[in-house]
């Protein structure tokens, strides 16, 4: 029997299905063991020795390999083709070496771009040995990305509370966000004028050109930089007598295709034409590489999906050409086959483009097979294939100058007309950093007749009649914020990441709460922010991008065999280590110094209504400077004349009108006194809502406080509205039926009434102030239904015929199957979730829960072991104390010492 170990069950069933009874395919669900996370694990001072840590789950997969090579002659690692996959197989042989079971056992390393019966056939009859330089590349990120993360994020801990961690590339990433933000913020928009004009030529067609001279002088963007500039050129075009064409240019010009996809091209068209988040499209992407069962047949659609490369096999470039000329025609398919180069420098370079394993294999044919990702994803993939290799698209473009007044002013206009369609047939790229903001349509493109602009038949000389001058007011627009199309692409141009990182870098950003996505784009929150902001003042050539892509470039240098790993991790941590000790010695007043002046225009702008105004000035006391303050749950703006001023606010940017509030409380806005304390009531905007508060903080007292109930506008609360408020619960009456009390009043879900242990929501209209007793017991008497379905029916379970549904509570949409509840993931939309990705979450949950219910015995047995343990301790303890007492008095030692020995 062959043993052949593979990361996911998934590709297991496919290839064993290829191989055969005489091979035994075992899946090790990813790496099986890992660096422990607690400091020692990487000893720098042990020539960067390292130590790993087998877990529960590693434990498990490990035992099952071992048991199935004791009676095996041959081990195939058949992990994917790059680095890590190379790593998970040297772990697992490492590991079984070091148990002793790979005595007389021949260990090969097999590799394929695809999951086909012939690319499987073609790996295995063509073994290698495990490949050192990608193992020692894998050493030295892990490595690195421990050092730096074990190392910094306690200095953010210390020195920045409320802060999570700190990464080597996740760090960078952030910076980009959080400087593209600062960016808009500095922005200072500049106002120009367009003018065009509509004109007819003799046949009464009409077009429209755009004023490009005045009075012989080309015009720059802003030289008609206001309005009156621009009434004066609008006089001067309406006063002219003649237009006429002056200049006809006719030249022809071809569109070229797009190369096949890399992951991180992947990653951009899917956000741009789909709507899918980095970690969504890999996910989807892993499925279609693995094997999707085609009526009984498991098959590879996709090949490798992690790859810089574009270049593609010679038999996929010939089935290509051979489908192009069935499906699309002769004057489709090109001369020759096209062949693109991949700009990227070394990273997965052995890998080809992501394409179907099969052109052949349409869309249409698989849909049957695919759920909508699926299918969206892989039509996606098997067009940019297929375009990759078509002819070039054709275009027609004319530029005419029009002549005005014998050069008063010249116009410009332009066209162009697709004359062969080309690639454009089925494909056509989408564009992304639009100045305002705005994402692709998310449609896949025909081509056909994109980006037209047809003009009439005009001739030189020929005159032309003006039909209306349409002058235009506009005004530059700030960078748009990064969406994760173009993160990625950024990120890609700078040399940050790699493709089997990006994903998790845009993940690890938003489960840290460093970044939100907000229309799909991302904008940093102020936490993020302030981590950059030390980064930056304290770290910063390790937050800086050619430092951080010169790194990536040595690593790199290490799988091709160009460098040695520990030579690299030395040269790194020298330095690092120097500067992380220089950063703990820091005060927290020189932190505070530091990211105040930087983050300074930020968190206080000056009021472009109000531009004499100190931004800093405190509004309590007048008298005190606003300025960043920590306490250890973060950040918080605070007076400089603590503790005589307490004003706080949390760490938040001014706004600049009343937006959906109705009101700008970015600071707290005073209503008047409590009548019966004396103390201020103020009206107030936190973290979780607006609400109203008596008083300030004192010592370890709290104030008084109470959240605004739904529907209440903040600028409809006056002192009246706002004691009521602060009243509540108030009692509305006694109930009918006992006399017992019912209540109103405002609690953590929003308004209800109470009545013993029983509690109701308001409903819209209620108003929790003025909500009689009537009204309150029927509300009561709403007795919430128990047993019937809630959610929106997603399908019966296969397992059991009993409906799994979809729906939302406290913690988030879910999906749930009986007394079972699954968390949906944010990558997923729970409107649009459907059966088949659903069943997974709760095959998971129900996973989870079954390893934590068998842990409960364990632990039970150990607490119960430890308890006997202490036990016989303390036993032994007091044997010892007896026995000692006994040697005192003598006359009782032998009643003692067989007690001590019972």
């Amino acid at each position: 029997m062959n043993v052949v170990i593979v990361e996911s069950p998934a590709k297991a069933k496919t290839i064993n299905k290829y191989l055969g009874k005489d091979y035994h395919v075992l899946a090790s669900y990813g790496h099986v063991r890992d660096l422990p996370a607690k400091d020692g694990s990487v000893r720098p001072d042990e020539d960067f020795s390292m130590s790993w840590q087998v877990d529960e789950r590693g434990e498990k997969r490990l035992r099952e390999i071992a048991a199935a090579v004791k009676d095996s002659k041959h081990l195939f690692l058949a992990t994917d083709p790059d680095r890590e996959g190379e790593a998970i197989s040297w772990h697992i042989v490492d590991e079984l070496r070091r148990r002793k079971v790979l005595d007389g056992v021949d260990v090969e390393r097999v590799v394929f771009n695809e999951i086909t019966q012939r690319a499987i056939a073609e790996a295995f009859d063509h073994p290698r040995s495990l490949n050192q330089e990608l193992i020692d590349a894998y050493m030295a990120r892990r490595a690195l990305d421990y050092l730096v993360g074990f190392t910094l994020s306690p200095v953010l801990w210390r020195k920045l509370p409320g802060s999570r961690s700190a990464g080597r590339v996740q760090s960078v990433a952030l910076r980009l966000v959080s400087e593209r933000e600062a960016e808009i913020e500095a922005f200072k928009p500049q106002e120009y004028w367009s003018i065009d004009v509509t004109l007819a030529n003799s046949e009464g067609a009409s077009f429209v050109a755009r004023l490009t001279h005045l009075e012989g002088t080309k015009l720059d963007r802003f030289d008609l930089g206001n309005e009156s500039a621009a009434m004066a050129a609008v006089a001067k075009l309406e006063a002219a007598s003649e237009l006429s064409v002056d200049r006809v240019e006719r030249k022809q010009t071809k569109r070229n295709p797009y190369p096949p996809f890399t992951t991180s091209t992947l990653q951009q068209e899917a956000s741009r034409k789909l709507g899918f988040g980095a970690t969504r499209t890999m996910r989807v992407a892993q499925k279609l590489y693995e094997g999707i069962d085609l009526g009984g047949e498991a098959v590879g659609l996709i090949t490798y999906m992690r790859t810089d490369g574009v270049q593609m096999a010679e038999e996929a470039l010939e089935q290509t050409r051979a489908l192009i000329a069935s499906d699309y025609g002769d004057p489709y398919l090109p001369h020759g086959p096209r062949q693109y180069k991949s700009k990227a420098k070394n990273a997965q370079e052995a890998h080809e483009a992501i394409r179907p394993t099969d052109l052949f294999r349409r869309p249409k044919d698989v849909a049957a097979f695919l759920d909508q990702d699926g299918l969206k994803l892989y039509d996606l993939i098997w067009r940019r294939t297929v375009a990759c290799q078509m002819s070039s698209a054709e275009l027609d473009q004319v530029a005419v100058d029009v002549r005005v007044d014998a050069g008063v002013a010249q116009l410009r206009a332009t066209g162009s007309v697709i004359t062969f369609d080309g690639f454009l047939k089925i494909y056509q790229e989408s564009k992304d950093e639009g100045r305002n903001g705005d994402q692709d349509s998310g449609n896949q493109d025909s081509g056909n007749g994109a980006g037209e602009r047809r003009l009439p038949k005009l001739t030189e000389g020929e005159a032309l009649r003006r039909q209306e001058v349409l002058p235009e007011q506009h005004f530059t627009q700030p960078p748009p914020r990064y969406s994760e199309a173009s993160l990625v692409k950024k990120m890609e141009e700078l040399g940050i990441g790699r493709p089997s990182t990006y994903a998790s870098i845009l993940q690890v950003l938003q489960d840290r709460n460093y970044v939100r996505l907000e229309r799909r784009r991302f904008v940093p929150e102020d936490r993020g922010r302030l981590v950059v902001a030390f980064l930056s003042s304290f770290f910063e050539r390790y937050v800086q991008y050619n430092f951080t892509a010169e790194m990536e470039e040595r690593l790199d240098d290490i799988s091709g065999g160009r460098a040695d790993w520990r030579r690299v991790l030395h040269d790194f941590w020298s330095a690092f280590y120097a500067a992380v000790e220089g950063a703990s010695g820091l005060s927290i007043t020189q932190v505070i110094d530091a990211l105040d002046e930087d983050l300074g225009p930020h968190f206080f702008p000056i009021d472009p209504k109000n531009p004499g105004k100190n931004p800093r000035e405190c509004p309590a006391c007048s008298e005190g400077r606003l300025g960043l303050r920590f306490s250890r749950n973060g950040g918080f703006i605070g007076c400089s004349n603590y503790p005589e001023c307490r004003f706080t606010r949390p760490l938040a940017v001014p706004s600049d009108d009343a937006d959906a509030d109705g009101i700008d409380l970015t600071n707290p806005k005073l209503l008047g006194e409590d009548p019966e304390t004396g103390k201020a009531i103020t009206l107030r905007k936190g973290p979780f809502g607006i609400y109203l508060q008596i008083g300030e903080v004192e010592g370890d007292t709290k104030p008084k406080r109470s959240s605004l109930p739904k529907g209440l506008p903040p600028a409809d609360v006056d002192l009246a509205k706002a004691i009521a408020l602060l009243a509540l619960p108030r009692e509305v009456g006694a109930h009918p039926e006992d006399g017992k009390a019912v209540t109103a009043g405002i609690g953590r879900y929003g308004p209800y009434v109470k009545h013993g242990s029983t509690y109701r929501s308001l409903t819209e209209g209620d108003d929790v102030l003025t909500l009689g007793l009537n009204r309150a017991v029927a509300l009561l008497a709403e007795a919430p239904k128990r047993g019937a379905a809630a959610g929106r029916p997603l399908g019966d379970h296969p397992d059991d015929g009993k409906p799994v549904t979809q729906g939302k509570g406290r913690f988030g949409p879910y999906v749930k199957h009986l007394r079972l509840y699954a968390s949906i993931p944010s990558d997923i939309d729970p409107e649009s979730i459907t059966l088949e990705q659903a069943l997974p979450l709760l095959a998971a949950q129900a996973e989870k829960k079954a390893q934590k219910a068998a842990k409960k015995p364990a632990a039970k047995k150990k607490a119960a072991s430890k308890k006997k343990a202490a036990t016989k301790k303390a036993g032994k303890k007091k044997a010892a104390s007896t026995k000692k007492a006994a040697k005192k008095a003598p006359a009782r030692k032998k009643a003692v010492t067989t007690t001590a020995a019972d």
